[in-house]
């Protein structure tokens, strides 16, 4: 192996080891809800992809797990991709692989990513960071004359002379004191939120279905605990019920009988005299008639007592008479 200068070596600042507390990742709210807080790994090893990419987009705030995952899809031609990214200087700079290339190393993340703009192994854009893991090396550096950021992987025997003959500066990422940067996949996250999403409409049946039935339960125990007196309500229902028999009662009386027998005495007392009955009138319970008769009539008695001529003459000659009672 080629031994090359090193500025620091990772987790040193300033010609002084780094004494801050190493970051760890830590579930989040979607582990939670998605009942996977248990089996959320934090102690991550680090893991070189061995078809590495990485490169920078404009910060678009809002956007950026959307961006970074589109660009890193057309990089790796799939959309089954892990990337991690972070934003510098309104741009975000972002590492991806396929996800394939994580399928024996799931729980791992890479070493090179803590060298990102922003993250605790970056020092400036004109250093060069280095890591190399089982033959393989990696380097992570900016183009002075672009300010294009650029990804080398390969064996180390080939890739570290290459590196070595860059007039630059340079910093082994050392992964047990770097803050670990976890791998981000939209897929895992998507079916992630959709677990979540069912597991808070199971609760959330499971919790209206208990109240249902609690309401229930306190239902019944009010029915069969609960003394009520009744005595007042039956009396009155039977007080309303007796009303409402009597006023039916009196609603299905009729006079009609009465009446009938009274304009029988009239047709009867006017058919003695040659008069005729013109008009029989019960209104609020007083009754109006009116009868034509000869002009030579001059006794109301009997069944026309009370009667009294209206002035005028009839055209057939005879009188009219008005009768009230």
């Amino acid at each position: 192996m080629v031994t090359l200068p090193k500025k620091l070596s990772g987790g040193e600042k300033k010609g002084g080891p780094a004494e801050a507390v190493r970051a760890v990742p830590k579930p989040g709210l979607s582990d939670y809800v998605a009942g996977e807080s248990k089996n959320f790994r934090s102690d991550l090893y680090p893991y070189l992809p061995h078809d590495l990419v990485g490169g920078s987009i404009p910060h678009i705030p809002g956007t950026e797990i959307e961006a970074v995952w589109n660009a890193a899809s057309q990089a790796c031609v799939t959309e089954r991709v892990h990337f991690c990214f972070t934003v510098h200087e309104n741009r975000c700079w972002y590492l991806a692989c396929p996800s394939s290339s994580l399928a024996s190393n799931p729980d791992s993340w890479c070493p090179l990513a803590a060298a990102l703009p922003g993250n605790s192994e970056y020092w400036d854009k004109e250093t060069v960071y280095l890591y190399e893991q089982e033959g393989q090396a990696s380097a992570l550096r900016w183009d002075p004359e672009t300010g294009r950021m650029q990804v080398f992987l390969g064996a180390a025997r080939t890739l570290l002379p290459r590196i070595q003959s860059m007039n630059a500066n340079f910093v082994t990422v050392n992964p047990q004191v770097a803050t670990i940067v976890p791998w981000r996949s939209r897929a895992l996250k998507t079916e992630q939120l959709s677990r979540a999403a069912a597991n808070v409409l199971l609760y959330a049946g499971l919790l209206i279905n208990f109240l249902a039935i609690l309401f229930l339960v306190l239902q019944l125990i009010m029915t069969n605990f609960v003394q009520r007196d009744l005595a007042s309500v039956r009396m009155s229902t039977d007080k309303a019920s007796n009303d409402l028999m009597i006023n039916a009662y009196n609603a299905l009386q009729s006079d009609t009988i009465k009446h009938m027998v009274k304009i029988q005495e009239l047709l009867d007392a006017l058919q003695r005299v040659d008069g005729t009955l013109v008009r029989y009138e019960v209104n609020a319970g007083k009754t109006e008639w009116e009868a034509l008769v000869p002009a030579s009539f001059s006794g109301c008695d009997g069944a026309l007592k009370g009667c009294q001529a209206v002035p005028g003459i009839e055209k057939d000659g005879r009188v009219r008479v008005r009768g009230t009672k």
